[in-house]
Formats: C-alpha cells, structure tokens, sequence
C-alpha cells in the first residue's frame, strides 16, 4: 500500500520512498523494495536530499556480543493472518479487511488521513461488520484454540469510533461470548451496545463471497427468531486474535527456554513471569495473549525481578542525568513558542490544528507556533528542546492532552532547553475539546484557539519555582498479608529493604486460605505455606497480625502510619505503601442461598469438593448459575474470575465423579486467553452449558420429587426457545467479588481514590496500572479489581517494581508548586488550617505575633487554603491570582460579557 506524499512523488520516479505524514506532517520514511539503488546500486536521489542524512546505503548487519546478567523476553505477539482460511475471503474480496488494517484507515496517519474508505472504490462505507474470533477459540488447522482476550474490547472501541467518524454508519458485531472482563470493559461494551444503528448478533458466521457490481460482502448467519440469513455489508473487518510471535520455536531454543503447546512461554503457576532457565524472564504477551495494563506491570515485575537476581550489582553501574545549567530569563521579554499536537487523530480529526498554529502566532509574545503530530513522541521533545534553544524561547505552551498524564515529560523537555520547567504550560485541547466536541468541529477548533489564547496569558505571568530533595525512608509497608501482598513484601525485601508486613486477620493468607487448587491444577495450599514460611524466615519482613490501621500521615518517602496489633499500638515510618488489601465475596440473597443447605457459593463448593464430601462429590447433578450479584445495576462490573471457577469445579466433579450431570447456567463464558482449552474439554467431558438472559433468570425451588428433596431450576433456553426444568441435588452460585469491606475507611487514610465500582482506583488505566494519584502509594492485588491467582502475582512483582523506584534512592524531589504565607497580611483565623486536609499548615510565634505557616514538605499545592484565606494572604505559587486572572481576562473580552448580559436581559 502506498501514502500519498509529494516527496514521493518529487525525488523518486519509481515510488520507492513513501512518508507515513497527517495533514503533510512527516513521521517516519521507509524504502521499500523497488528501490533501484537496493536492485542495482544506481539512484541515490534520497540521500542526496535528505536534510537529515538519516539514508546510508552503505549499512551492513553487524553483530554484537553483550555481556548481561539477567534477560527480559519481551517478544510480544503477532496479529493472526485470515489467509491461512480461505473461507474468510481475506486477501480475495477487497472490501474484507483485518482489525489491524481498519486501526489503520482510523488513523489519521493511515492511508487516507483518518478517512474510512472501502478499498473497491474509495467511498465511504455505511454498513459495517465485525466479525469476531477470527483465528481464536477454533480447532481448525492454522487457527488457535485459546481466546485471545482483546478481541471484543478493541472491537468495540473501533465501533464508537465509527461512530464518531460518522454517527449514520450501520454497525453489526458478530459475536459469540462478550468477553469484557478487564476493569470498567462492562460500561464499556454498554456504552457500544446502546448506540443508536449498532448491532450485536450472537451467532457463527461464514462469507459467502460479494457481490460483482456493488463489491459489497455477503455475510451468512443464523438468529434465533430468524433462522439463517445473508446480508449484504459495503465492508467486513475481521477482529483477528492474537498469535505467538513468529520465531517463537527459533527464540525458545537460542535462549534455552520451554513453551507451551501454543507456542507461548511455558509458565510457573507460582511466578507467571519466570521461565524454565533462571535469570531469564517473560513480560507481555509472551506470557499468553493479554491486555495493556496487564503487559505493563508485567514489564514493571519482570523488572524487579531481574532486580532480585541482581541485587548484589545494585548501583555499580548507575550514572546520574545531567542537565544543561538553567537560564535565568526571569527579566527577559516573555518569547513563547506553542506547540499544538495532533495526538494522531485524537485532536486533528476535530480541531483545525493548522488554523489553531496560525491563530496561535497572533498571540502577544508568541515568537514560535508549530504543530506536532505526537508531543509526547521522543523525537518530537528533542525538537521542542532544540527550538527553544534556536528561537530563543523562555516559555512554552503545549496544546496537547491532559497534564495529568504527560506535563513531567514535557517539564523536562525544558529542563534539557536550560529553561525552568514552570515556564512549561499545557492548554487541554483533547479532554477538554476535541474528545467532547466531536460533533462540532467549527465550535471545537474555535474554543482550542480560546484555551491556547487563555494559556497563552497565563503562561506570559509564569514565575521560575525552585523543587527541593526529600530523604527518603527506605522502608516499605505493605497493607494486606495474603497473595498479592505477600508476594510484593519479599519482592522488596529480598532486594534489601525492610517491610512492614500488615494484616487484620490472625493469620496470614487472605481469601487463597479457602482456595485449594486452580483451573491449571496448581496446589494452593502448598504454595501458600511455602509462601507464609518464606515471608516469616525473611528477617527483613516483620509482620503484624490483627492490625487496625488509626492514622495515616507524611508525605512521600516520609510517611508515619499508626496501627493497633494485637493488644499493642504500633507506630511505622515508610517511604513507601502498597495497599492489598484484597477483595471479599458477596453474600447471595438469592436463589435461595442461607435458606437452602443445598445452595451453596462456587467458593463453598470449591472447600467441599476438596474436602471429599460425600453429598457433593456423591451428587447425582448439579447446577451452576453464573454472574450472581454482578453484571447488574448495582454491580455493573464482570467478577472476571467466577466462569473459571465453575469450570474448575465441574472437571474435578467430573474426575471424581464422571456420571454427574453438570449443568452451567451462563450470560458469557469468559474463560479468556489459555483458559479456554479448559471450558472446551469440560464441554466434551458432558458438562451442558445453557446460556440464559438477565430479564429471564433463573428460578430455583426447593421440591419432592422421587421420595427426595431436590432443588428444580427452570431457566429458558434460547436456541430451543423452551423452558427447561432441571432437577438438582446442589445448586452452586458465582458469587460477586467485591470491594473489602475496609476499602473506604482505607482509601479515605491514604487519600487514595476509589473507581464507580468502589475498588482502588489506579493513576492511569494504561501508563500506571499500579501506582495511584497519591505519591509513594501503590496497589495491587484483587483491591484493584477482580483477578486469578497467576494476576495477582503478576501485579505484585510490578507494584515492588514501582516501589522500589522509590526506595531505591535516597531522595525525592517535592513539587515547587506549594503555598507561601505572606505573614503581614495574615490574621491569624486558622481557616487555612481547617482547610488543609494533609496537616501542612501550622500556628507559630513570630516577632509579629502567631502566623500560619505552610510546610511545603506536606503541601499538596490544592489551594484549598488559598481560597479561604479572607485576606488573601495565602499564595499558591505556579497558580497565583495574577497569573489565573490573567488567564479568566483572557477568555472573553469585556464587550462579549455586555452582549451576553443584555441579550439575557
């Protein structure tokens, strides 16, 4: 596929060299293999232009030799390729496109600049199918068994942005189980279920071919009501899975590792992140198919645990960062450059991002405007540092994202200028307009020109502030004694920190306590005891049993936690906390549960099962009803791990037991990634699956019937559009997992923030999986959100990495961004301290009596104080009342205010 671009078509006849650009920004060029130098050793045009002599035809492949001490594979997966099954009409049929090529043609750096665009004819598709687990959950030749686990997430993304691409397109998504397990992925695939003109059909599909004069796809499928169907769609994208990376044979033998039977590396259920050779380790996709955040803080854990392995090499090799001497511009003409940022098509597709560089440019003491089309890209910072040297800029503006997310990268892109990084501000244009404007791009491209204006003015008032160094305590205390925390403790410890190990029960464990094995047949209980031995024979980790948790104080690296234990108040100084507090399961108040003996939780029935007990493993049938007590209005979240569970215990039913009719009654079965291999061979072992709808649920009654009690389940099933009575001796729930009962009286200690399903919510869902909002305080564990086992671990080993960030220096850096007391125009009130929710401010006597005074070690710098000082004698510095006046004067003129005033008059 070739990029439209005039380089191209000016410097080489033969269209070798092609620019992947937006709006005719270049991003990267590539030579493809027409080029006549790399057929013929003729024509060098290319080089000979390329200002950045970036083109050396003369490269050969070298090899190098690296000693190292540990490894990381990090080798990903590759996308499944539909042409291995003719039957997709991939490769065939132009208008049959794979969800990779459509991410392309969504982008605004693909093909057609963001443009969707059939591939016959170059119009604008209306009617669109998906079809999902294309090369996943299939035993066919060339396919994959397992389930992918991102399919139906990114499916339904790419949906929305469709949508938002053009409101009027037709969307149908052919699936079979919605598989939204990830955190908040239920509100998700609600949100792309109630578009209007969206469709989800449950249902196998084949392609029947298209149609020769409009090259439209016809597509076969079945429903319920309708029987089977064909229907005509101006584009098919297939949601293809994931596969092991290409050379996953020829990788597992140069570095001397085992894989499993799909090809991904061959884990230990007790470190998912190791492989069969020490000091060799996974992270990723390598591990099995799987989602961002998890590949993120498997990286973070692969990371500490090359930490582990080296810890006797710590510090040898470490070289601090150096950064150019700061100017002092302070008495200097403000000389702005804006930078506004495409951010892809996240931005641009909306706002008129030329107009807003060329609106920019107009701005008083604006001497530089450019676009960008990633900010954040490397390459894009080093250009913003080497402009602001060129230009001789002593401000910046960034019109890009939140600065929630990226203002430190681009604080230290002027620090590499030599510029004080609170001359750095950030003007929102994508939260705050393009993503809520998407349907008004006059209105959008208008209101990002009044935030680069506002910005612009605030950015004129800007004051160089100085951050200071903080001793960091290199102690950890890690809040909860069950997997998750357990793990993270030794983690750190066994890479010489001490930690405080606390937990509320008389022993340590936490839920894993009632599990005894694991779908993949690990031992729990001998894991776990090895675990509690290693976590009492560290003498770096001291635990605390039956601990309250009263007080939470300091700041990071310093914090001061107090804590009740056994009889005893005890008083711990950290740097650093880790809350795992776990997760606990819902009490049903249905279905009968607590009125029925019989009825029991999956977790319950788990305990019996491993416990032998006759009337269980003895039982004639059983019933298992799925998704109880969440995937509903008061739980609107997937429990992720209960389908798992049930299919856990009906094997080793089935083991014990192989005449005993298991019945699962299920919305979704979503035994995502290797775990589907085991929902198909409970399937061909004679577990029936009955899949049934959330406003038609199960009964269950407690009956006679053959001189015994029994318990009757009438439940409907849709492929025979009856119902069903099913006679059972033990009904089993899928009970919720929720939120720890502590979650809140914690949160609130911490300050730590909670998600609308009242877990721990993260920093960021993708970048900081496992960190919070709050410096110094990270999570891990089922507190996060619902997770197996093998997770859990996972996340552990990647909280002890970002901790140990942290701990491992023996400074902090406080932002400069604090409050400052003008004590001449204090009053002495103490509204400020009433405010202020970290203890920053305090009563001391000075020569003109008792004053307020902030500690800009605990300050936060919310400005709760600023505003409730009545004599504004309070400052928060980086937002002083100059600097956010001029920004409020700056967003209408006082003529438009009268206008407003009279025409509401």
């Amino acid at each position: 596929m070739t990029y439209p671009d005039q380089f191209n078509q000016e410097i080489s006849d033969n269209k070798a060299v092609h620019v992947f650009f937006s709006q005719a920004i270049p991003l990267v060029a590539y030579i493809d293999e027409s080029c006549l130098y790399l057929k013929e050793g003729k024509c060098d045009i290319c080089r000979g232009v390329c200002q950045a002599d970036a083109i050396d035809f003369r490269q050969t492949s070298k090899k190098r030799e690296i000693s190292v001490g540990a490894i990381i594979l990090a080798a990903g997966i590759e996308p499944f390729d539909p042409k291995v099954n003719p039957e997709y009409g991939y490769g065939k049929l132009q208008n049959v496109v794979t969800s990779m090529d459509y991410e392309r043609l969504l982008s605004s750096t693909g093909p057609y600049e963001g443009e969707v665009l059939r591939g016959s004819d170059k119009k604008h598709p209306q009617k669109i199918a998906w079809i999902s687990c294309v090369g996943s959950r299939r035993v066919t030749e060339g396919e994959n068994s397992y389930c992918s686990g991102v399919c139906c997430t990114y499916t339904q993304k790419q949906l929305i942005l469709t949508k938002g691409h053009d409101e009027g397109v037709d969307c149908t998504v052919f699936h079979n189980d919605i598989r939204s397990h990830g955190k908040d992925f239920e509100r998700y695939f609600e949100r792309a279920e109630e578009l209007p003109g969206t469709r989800f059909i449950r249902s196998y599909v084949s392609i029947v071919g298209e149609n020769p004069e409009t090259k439209n796809v016809i597509v076969r499928y079945s429903t319920f009501d309708d029987g089977v169907k064909e229907e005509e769609f101006d584009m098919v994208v297939l949601a293809v899975g994931l596969n092991p990376p290409a050379e996953f044979k020829e990788l597992a033998d140069k570095f001397q590792i085992e894989l499993n039977t799909h090809g991904f590396n061959k884990t230990n259920d007790a470190n998912p992140i190791a492989t069969t050779r020490p000091g060799i380790f996974v992270s990723g996709a390598f591990q099995g198919p799987t989602d961002i955040p998890e590949a993120v803080f498997t990286a973070s854990g692969a990371g500490t645990q090359c930490g582990e392995f080296l810890d006797y090499r710590r510090g040898n090799l470490a070289t601090e960062r150096i950064y150019p001497e700061e100017r002092d511009v302070s008495q200097e003409e403000p000389r702005i450059g804006v930078f506004v940022c495409h951010c892809g098509a996240n931005i641009s597709s909306v706002v008129n991002v030329p107009s807003a560089v060329e609106y920019a440019l107009s701005l008083p003491n604006v001497v530089y405007a450019q676009e960008q089309l990633f900010s954040c890209a490397t390459n894009s910072a080093q250009e913003i540092t080497e402009l602001a040297k060129e230009k001789g800029l002593n401000r910046v503006v960034l019109a890009a994202c939140s600065p929630r997310t990226l203002e430190p990268l681009f604080r230290d892109t002027l620090r590499e200028a030599g510029l004080n990084q609170y001359y750095c501000e950030m003007a929102n244009i994508r939260e705050h307009c393009s993503w809520v404007h998407a349907k008004q791009k006059d209105e959008a491209t208008q209101k990002a020109k009044d935030l680069i204006r506002m910005s612009v003015a605030r950015t004129r008032h800007l004051e160089p502030l100085q951050e200071f160094d903080l001793d960091v305590n290199p102690t950890a205390l890690v809040v909860g004694g069950g997997i998750a925390g357990m793990t993270c403790a030794l983690s750190i410890a066994n890479q010489g920190h001490e930690v405080q190990l606390v937990e509320k029960a008389k022993d340590l464990g936490g839920m894993a306590r009632r599990l005894y094995t694991t779908l993949e047949g690990m031992d729990v209980q001998t894991y776990l005891n090895d675990l509690i031995a290693q976590v009492y024979s560290n003498p770096l980790i001291h635990v605390s049993h039956e601990a309250t948790i009263t007080d939470v104080a300091g700041y990071v690296g310093n914090f001061t936690t107090t804590l009740e234990s056994e009889g005893r108040i005890k008083e711990i100084k950290h740097g650093a906390s880790v809350l795992a507090i776990g997760a606990d399961v819902y009490q049903p108040c249905e279905y009968l549960y607590g009125e029925n003996d019989k009825v029991l939780t999956h977790l319950e029935l788990g305990e019996e099962i491993a416990k032998g007990e006759e009337s269980i493993v003895k039982a004639e049938s059983l019933v298992m009803i799925q998704c109880v007590g969440c995937r509903n209005e008061e739980r609107n979240y997937c429990s992720r791990v209960c389908c798992s569970h049930a299919i856990k215990n009906a094997l080793k039913l089935k083991e014990l037991n192989p005449e005993m009719s298991i019945y699962v009654l299920f919305r979704d079965m979503r035994t995502y990634g290797l775990k589907e291999d085991f929902y198909r061979d409970a399937a061909e072992k004679g577990v029936t699956f009955i899949r049934y709808e959330t406003d038609d649920k199960p009964v269950v009654e407690a009956v006679k019937a053959g001189g015994k009690d029994i318990l009757r389940v009438t439940v409907l099933d849709p492929v025979l559009g009856k119902k069903l009575e099913l006679d059972a001796d033990v009904v089993s729930l899928a009970a919720a997992v929720i939120p720890a009962a502590t979650t809140h009286e914690i949160a609130k200690m911490f300050k730590v923030t909670l998600s609308p399903d009242d877990f721990f919510k993260e920093a960021h869902v993708k970048l900081k999986p496992v960190e919070f909002a709050a410096d110094g305080v990270y999570l891990c564990g089922t507190a996060h959100y619902p997770k197996h086992i093998q997770e859990s671990i996972n996340q552990a080993y990647g909280a002890a990495g970002r901790v140990l960030t942290l701990l491992s220096n023996d400074t902090v850096t406080a932002s400069g961004a604090v409050c400052e007391v003008n004590e001449d125009d204090c009053i002495s009130c103490g509204a400020c301290i009433t405010a202020c929710t970290y203890n920053a401010i305090e009563f001391v006597e000075t020569a003109k009596g008792r004053k307020a005074r902030v500690n800009p070690v605990l300050c936060k710098g919310d400005g709760l104080c600023n505003a409730k000082c009545p004599t504004n004698a309070i400052v928060l510095k980086h937002f002083t009342d100059e600097e956010l006046i001029s920004q409020i004067d700056a967003a209408t003129t006082k003529e438009e205010i009268m206008q407003q005033i009279d025409a509401a008059v």
